[in-house]
């Protein structure tokens, strides 16, 4: 089982990358992240005409995440963290697909920080703790996947010493994202890959993707009775460098079920 995350940066500007990478890589499951697009905007006929169902949370002009699988129908469970009934952003949305609950998230970025933004994206993330706690406690078998907005260590940012002030690598920021891995979570692209550098975005500006100056931030964690089934995990890099792409490339993992 195939399952990916991709930030697209606007579903409508960069659907024809989506479709081709659909249709070239054939993700069992694909979270989708930043849709920049209403409820009823969603290019639900479009996706179904490559193979795939979809449940998706959008959100005019922001956010918005989305759920896809490849001859099925996601089951949804829910959408939004509990904690704050005035949250009004389309952050979260949970489906099972073949008897494993997929969790696709789209983490505040929290800049400038300090500041109002970056006490969101902390108050979120212990939100978001609480319901990962909640998962644990199941015994599912869960995939935290999503643009989590957080650098984890220096080894996953290019030249990390840019960075130290930015909320997504801010004391803070990480403190909170290792009480979450804390759990018993598994970063699947490290485990698979400890030391290698390794990213899934690179900024629009100063050439980043060609200079390979990029960050890792969109990550599948997965919750202890999943882990054992992890055999690979990637990123399709090259996906960034076709014509008018998302800033992120797809991330994914192949599980033995």
């Amino acid at each position: 089982m195939r399952i990916a995350t991709y930030n697209v940066n606007g579903i409508s500007s960069r659907l024809p990358a989506l479709l081709q990478w659909l249709q070239e890589k054939q993700p069992d499951v694909a979270c989708l992240q930043e849709l920049k697009a209403p409820q009823e905007k969603f290019p639900e006929a479009a996706i179904k005409d490559v193979g795939y169902e979809a449940i998706w949370h959008g959100q005019k002009s922001w956010n918005g995440v989305a759920i896809l699988a490849r001859g099925t129908t996601p089951v949804e469970v829910g959408r939004g963290l509990a904690g704050d009934p005035e949250d009004a952003q389309s952050r979260y949305i949970e489906a099972t697909v073949n008897g494993v609950l997929i969790a696709g998230l789209y983490l505040p970025n929290g800049n400038p920080a300090p500041g109002p933004k970056f006490d969101y994206k902390l108050a979120w993330m212990e939100r978001l703790i609480i319901r990962a706690a909640d998962l644990i406690e199941s015994g599912q078998k869960v995939v935290l996947a999503g643009d989590f907005n957080v650098i984890p260590t220096e080894l996953d940012a290019y030249k990390p010493e840019r960075w130290v002030n930015d909320a997504l690598f801010r004391p803070e920021t990480r403190e909170a994202f290792g009480r979450l891995m804390g759990q018993g979570w598994r970063d699947a692209l490290r485990t698979m890959h400890p030391d290698q550098t390794i990213y899934t975005f690179w900024d629009y500006f100063r050439n980043a993707y060609g200079r390979d100056a990029g960050l890792r931030i969109d990550h599948l964690l997965l919750s202890p009775s999943l882990a054992p089934a992890l055999k690979a995990a990637g990123v399709d890099r090259d996906v960034r460098g076709w014509d008018k792409p998302s800033d992120h490339a797809p991330t994914w993992i192949e599980l033995d079920l």
